[in-house]
């Protein structure tokens, strides 16, 4: 039998085609109790991607299509009167899932987007005074449209900070969209992808990953990559604690996709662009639409420091 990494990972990619790393990266979320935004165009394969996540570890799964009229009460419910008992009734919003697929999040109001704050940060949903518990493991994959296209609204700063990744997956390759089109994971596969963890392995994962150790060496050049972030002159908001938190956390979580529990420079260094791209602001305004600015920057401040021997 195959470590439940690479149980997870082959029966993904049984249905979502050509993307190898976008899977490996949704993987590394799942483990280090973190959260994804896709940056793409329509058509790529995000809602797939999400879905057979959530099919490979039997967990539940919604999908929340995020419109200008949306209203925080639809993601997280709302209290209903009953006229026979006297009493107000919590009705559940699409929140309460294991796997919630946010589709097209900079569509809805800030408002709506703010909703979404605690859960993501606290695991937890507060209604009229009433905190509710959202049960683990709990993920939201949100995708988020380029920011040119019509009606889209910006993520604040504080809403990016709550993903542990952003990511792009781009278009496939000529040969594996001609899979797609002969196959058709979506239509026929997907429906039938059987579960290849529980949750409560998820939740050892999970376990796993908190307990990795690392180093003081590498925490250190964490720290030191934060600093140069703050201090470069490209960039107007480096990166936070928060941030420094993220990148060590998601470095735990590929030790133990690589079966290790130590953490390596590489762990770092692999998760860098991921975790810290939207988490950083070029100082240019409008000179950032695409990433690339801060990905350059980022890149130079990885060249000027010396890793952990």
């Amino acid at each position: 039998m195959s470590d439940p990494v690479s149980r997870l990972r082959e029966n993904i990619a049984q249905v979502f085609l050509g993307h190898d790393a976008a899977i490996d990266r949704v993987i590394c979320c799942l483990i280090a109790r973190g959260h994804l935004l896709i940056e793409d165009v329509p058509g790529v394969g995000k809602t797939v991607l999400a879905t057979a996540l959530a099919r490979s570890i039997d967990g539940h799964f919604c999908r929340v299509q995020l419109t200008p009229d949306l209203l925080p009460a639809d993601v997280l419910g709302v209290s209903v009167f009953q006229r026979e008992s006297g009493e107000f009734v919590f009705k559940r919003g699409p929140i309460f899932t294991n796997v919630l697929l946010a589709d097209e999040l900079n569509r809805t109001t800030p408002r709506t987007q703010s909703a979404l704050l605690e859960a993501m940060n606290d695991g937890t949903v507060s209604i009229d005074g009433v905190t509710h518990r959202l049960e683990q493991p709990f993920i939201v994959i949100a995708t988020q449209n380029p920011g040119d296209f019509e009606g889209t609204y910006a993520l604040p700063e504080n809403q990016l900070d709550r993903f542990l990744m952003r990511v792009r997956l781009g278009y496939p390759s000529p040969a594996d969209e001609a899979r797609v089109l002969s196959v058709r994971p979506a239509a026929f596969a997907l429906p039938h992808l059987e579960p290849v963890l529980s949750l409560a392995d998820v939740t050892e994962l999970q376990a796993r990953a908190d307990a990795v150790r690392v180093d003081e060496s590498i925490l250190r050049y964490i720290v030191e990559l934060a600093t140069a972030t703050r201090r470069h002159p490209d960039l107007r908001l480096g990166l936070s604690p928060r941030g420094s938190l993220a990148l060590a956390q998601a470095a735990r979580a590929r030790a133990v996709m690589q079966g290790r529990d130590y953490v390596l420079p590489d762990d770092v260094l692999d998760n860098v662009l991921p975790v810290c791209s939207h988490r950083v602001l070029a100082r240019a305004p409008g000179s950032d639409a695409d990433g690339e600015a801060t990905a350059r920057v980022l890149a130079a401040v990885v060249r000027s420091l010396v890793p952990p021997g």
